[in-house]
């Protein structure tokens, strides 16, 4: 096993340290709860015959007697989101494979399931982030009925899967396989889409052109191949052990998709307390595997959401992360793909390359992931350096390839696209932000310029096509942080201001708001926290003030004369929308939300937060 890296290594012991009294508590409750024994043994006659009077008969006198694990699904199923739709098959499969290794499953619950892509724009946005603290709501209730001594989860997009993960981790002493269902074919090239949506932002093609295109990149079953959210989730279940090796980025519908499948409900068995190697979900997530999360997110340069959704996964499981693990580790962590929206090639052209086997290899050998953690597969992290192959009618694994197929896309350690992973921390007077880099060239990476100010991207659109902008801008969109309006992504605006860009204008953009998990060419300064609605420091600027971004220092300055800046009243939202949409049901989670850099979160607040909560909402 490689010497661990200095820097990963002190990284992993800061995060042990500064976690060690909330980790210590929640592994003492995980233990209870595994104290207790098959779950099914305290229930009373009464609450038993409920739990399996539509059982199969076969699966009902299993149940009855108490004897077999009896295993959870929890799917994030329906047939509009096109990478959730292949899930339809799944429990059928899993049902069928735990019964083969002497055990019973049933279908615990699902679990909402909606689209960024659907969502980008519009009204609906504004919940998006919240439905992941829905979901790990909705698989707490799934799991609430005591019965189960596992589980798998279904789930493949942006929010679904941290939410899945958060609600199983509050069940940490059951063993949990993530069971993915991969990325749609390869559809319309990449450039060709980015070119038709810049044409259309100029208004030199019309809409029929641009749906057309749109239609042919979205084509068919399974996730989106470009590199956002959902593909970065997969990418992390399998470095930190939650997936069977391999099992991400295998189209859906195919044979070996299903031997995988199979697989998950085979495994699962073995890790059961009744199995060979009991392993809870709350034991495989420690701050190692954390760690490894974010430097495989460096490596691929993956979604900045996951600045936030690391983070809330991390408090489940009773670990503080902060954005300066994410800024210290990106230093060294070197940048060894270009997938789109950093390069030309998508998902499936990753995996054709070499994919996670060749990319966790990689890691491991340069000392950059810990390969000593508890991983479903059952053998440590290096299991993950190999790839899935039909065998026998089933899946076998194999070592992953010695080279990359494709050296545009996936590379060595020895030969990495970038020396770091491009994600930095920001801080000034302004606040603290994100920013990815990976996709931005080196002279567009630092920007000082006029700010012009905007309190929803709705605004700079309707600027754009007045010709307002023609000339240099840090577009500053304010009031889009999650106590404002739930932090919508502001993805939108990313053809517009990629056409001021490519007009040779310095542009930039500075937000409390999201970007996408596909963020791009232009430089975005992110998660500005404390968020304007709270106070933040973004209330404080005007149109004209010079705005300074500077990924390569990591600084988010006005340069506005100290006595002025300090002297300055923040503004107060003049349309932040809390009606329509369903908007009303989620006014508690606006209330009680983290900051951006805490996760964004609504969940494990203390006692007085929640009541300080409670009254913001009241007065509202």
């Amino acid at each position: 096993m490689p010497p661990c890296h200095p820097v990963v290594a002190r990284v992993t012991e800061r995060i042990e340290a500064r976690s060690r009294p909330g980790r210590e508590d929640y592994l003492r409750r995980l233990q209870a709860a595994a104290d207790e024994g098959p779950v099914r043994r305290g229930l009373s006659c009464t609450n038993l015959a409920h739990a399996f009077a539509a059982a199969p008969e076969a699966d009902k006198e299993a149940l009855k007697a108490l004897q077999r694990p009896n295993v959870a699904i929890v799917s994030a199923y329906n047939d509009m989101l096109s990478a959730h739709q292949p899930l339809e098959r799944f429990p059928a499969l899993l049902k069928q494979a735990v019964r083969e290794a002497g055990g019973t499953a049933q279908f615990a619950g699902g679990v909402p399931a909606m689209c960024d892509g659907v969502t980008q724009g519009q009204p609906g946005m504004e919940l998006s982030l919240f439905s992941r603290d829905v979901i790990a709501m909705a698989t707490a209730v799934a799991l609430s009925h005591n019965v189960f001594d596992a589980g798998l989860c279904l789930g493949v997009c942006d929010k679904i899967v941290p939410g899945l993960l958060i609600g199983a981790l509050h069940f940490g002493h059951l063993p949990f396989i993530f069971v993915p269902g991969g990325p749609m074919t390869s559809g319309l090239p990449n450039e060709e889409k980015a070119r038709i949506r810049a044409e259309f932002a100029e208004g030199r093609v019309g809409r029929d052109a641009l749906l057309e295109s749109e239609a042919k990149s979205y084509h068919g079953p399974g996730t989106c191949t470009f590199y956002g959210t959902a593909n970065s989730n997969q990418m992390m279940m399998e470095v930190m052990g939650l997936h069977l090796p391999g099992a991400a980025f295998v189209n859906p519908n195919t044979p070996l998709r299903d031997a995988l499948t199979i697989a998950a409900g085979h495994r699962v068995m073995a890790l059961t307390a009744r199995g060979e190697t009991y392993t809870p979900v709350g034991r495989v997530v420690d701050e190692r595997a954390l760690v490894n999360a974010i430097v495989g997110l460096l490596a691929t340069g993956g979604s900045t959401n996951h600045t936030i959704h690391l983070v809330a996964i991390a408090r489940a499981a009773g670990i503080q992360v902060t954005w300066d693990d994410f800024h210290e580790l990106s230093s060294v962590v070197p940048l060894l793909t270009r997938i789109y929206p950093s390069g030309k090639a998508d998902v499936n052209h990753f995996h054709a390359a070499g994919g996670m086997g060749f990319l966790v290899r990689e890691l491991l050998d340069a000392g950059l992931l810990h390969e000593d953690v508890l991983t479903v597969a059952g053998e440590g992290l290096r299991r993950y350096a190999e790839e899935p192959w039909l065998h026998d009618g089933g899946v076998a694994w194999r070592a992953a390839p010695a080279a990359s197929a494709d050296p545009e896309v996936l590379r060595p350690v020895s030969e990495p696209f970038s020396a770091d992973g491009g994600l930095r921390v920001l801080d000034g007077n302004l606040g603290r932000a994100v920013i990815k880099v990976s996709a931005v060239k080196p002279e567009h990476r630092v920007v000082e310029a006029p700010a012009r100010v905007f309190e929803d991207q709705q605004q700079v659109l309707d600027a754009f096509r007045a010709g307002e902008l023609d000339g240099d801008m840090v577009a500053v969109v304010r009031f889009q942080g999650p106590r404002a309006n739930g932090m919508p992504e502001l993805h939108k605006l990313t053809p517009e201001l990629g056409v001021l860009l490519g007009r040779g204008h310095k542009v930039a953009l500075v937000t409390d708001g999201r970007m996408s998990g596909a963020s791009g060419k232009v430089p975005a300064a992110i998660h500005v926290t404390p968020e304007c609605l709270a106070g933040g420091p973004l209330g404080r600027v005007r149109d004209g003030d010079i705005i300074r971004v500077d990924a390569e220092r990591g600084r988010l300055e006005a340069l506005v004369p100290e006595a002025e800046w300090q002297a300055r009243e923040g503004v107060a939202a003049s349309a932040v929308s809390q009606h329509g949409m369903g908007r009303e049901l989620f006014g508690l989670f606006r209330a009680a939300a983290t900051g951006a850099e805490d996760g964004a979160r609504s969940f494990g607040l203390d006692a007085d937060s929640l009541r300080t909560a409670l009254d913001h909402e009241r007065v509202g």
